[in-house]
């Protein structure tokens, strides 16, 4: 163990007993290479942040420039900052109508304590709805409409006035009623292990909340940005949220976060009282310039429609009879075992011969491949290759 491994272990908070701990010396595109010159091909690109991979260079050459005129300046809201502008304008014309306003934040959690406070702010109600095995985030609103026990219970009492129901039942959208301040749901659940919302569902979900006057909240924060193959997840179904919350791949590295709703929503955080939502450092110009910069290029060039294919060639070259299930939409992909302990020794033995995969926090069975979307297709089939050995010599 270096010096540098034993003051990591002593000195960073850590969130696990079991940390993988490569010493990272450098990144391109889709590796990462420890102090020892070993590369690692990174199939889970930061956790769905590396959507363009890593150290893009133009996201890189939007960060240098901006550097060069300023970066903080003043708390969020109050001097006109040209990467702000230039990223909320840009996101209006991604967006429709009635998604025109973005107020930035630093990270998806607290994108969700920002859409959570503007529905309650704007209704005027106390309850949230939310789903079984949701993920929206880990700071305390955030973890009080999580859909998981285990993970919250030893940090109650957490908020009140949440209530849990069952991902695509229709039947449990009865819960919604005029009491009701949001809705706030994940298109597609990723720490459930990739479960997508049907679309019957999500019609009548937005339905109910319609008939309700419930704000109807897109959590696109994990499966947004490009991942499934569009830059949102709602343009995959015929519906519209109220609000959406963006964070993870949208800052190009840097850290972003975003909740955007209209502009007659937003304004109620303006008065009763001023300030109702405040930040030191959302929006912060160079975390805006290389939003920008990663949006623009996703766009510029044809990595979403190249997403389907490339998920597609990694299901052709997963067809182990140890994988009971290959769930996907786009490149946010689940490989299926039959328990957490087979799926950790196949993520160790990816690991040790230089692939960088790793389990979903309520799904932990199944093995996480979320990797950049400009992934290669010849680093697709070694990375299948890789991971096929795994299988096979642990199996």
């Amino acid at each position: 163990m270096t010096g540098r491994s034993a003051n990591f272990l002593r000195h960073v908070a850590q969130t696990s007993d079991a940390p993988i701990s490569i010493e990272v010396d450098r990144v391109e595109g889709s590796y990462i290479y420890d102090k020892e010159g070993k590369e690692y091909l990174d199939l889970i690109a930061g956790i769905s942040v590396a959507n363009l991979g890593h150290a893009n260079p133009k996201v890189q050459k939007a960060i240098t420039d901006q550097l060069e005129n300023y970066s903080h300046v003043m708390v969020y809201g109050e001097f006109i900052l040209e990467p702000q502008v230039d990223l909320a304008t840009r996101l209006a014309q991604l967006l429709p109508d009635k998604l025109d306003t973005t107020y930035f934040v630093n990270s998806g959690s607290e994108a969700v304590e920002g859409a959570l406070k503007l529905a309650k702010r704007y209704t005027g109600r106390a309850e949230i709805i939310s789903f079984n095995n949701a993920y929206h985030g880990s700071t305390h609103g955030a973890l009080s409409i999580m859909g998981n026990d285990f993970y919250k219970s030893a940090f109650t009492p957490l908020l009140p006035d949440t209530r849990i129901i069952e991902f695509n039942s229709k039947n449990d959208l009865k819960e919604i009623t005029e009491k009701t301040a949001a809705v706030i749901i994940e298109p597609v659940q990723g720490e459930a292990g990739v479960r997508i919302a049907d679309n019957e569902f999500l019609d009548a979900l937005r339905a109910k909340c319609d008939a309700t006057k419930t704000l109807l909240i897109f959590d696109d924060i994990q499966a947004g940005m490009g991942r499934t193959g569009k830059l949102f997840t709602f343009e995959h179904y015929d519906i519209i949220p109220d609000i959406i919350t963006l964070a993870k791949a949208f800052g190009g590295g840097l850290p972003l976060g975003a909740f955007i709703s209209s502009n007659k929503i937003m304004s109620c955080l303006q008065k009763d009282p001023p300030l109702g939502h405040i930040t030191t450092f959302g929006g912060n110009p160079l975390s805006c310039a290389a939003g920008l910069a990663f949006v623009n290029e996703l766009l510029d060039t044809a990595i979403m429609d190249g997403v389907a294919g490339k998920a597609q060639l990694f299901e052709d070259n997963l067809n182990h009879p140890a994988i009971k299930e290959i769930r996907n939409k786009g490149l946010l992909m689940a490989v299926e075992f039959d328990s957490f302990e087979f799926n950790k020794k196949v993520i160790d033995e990816c690991i040790a011969n230089g692939v960088i995969v790793d389990w979903f926090l309520f799904a932990d069975s199944s093995l996480r491949i979320s990797p950049p979307l400009n992934i290669s297709d010849e680093d697709i089939t070694k990375a299948c290759e890789i991971l096929s050995n795994a299988i096979e010599n642990i199996n």
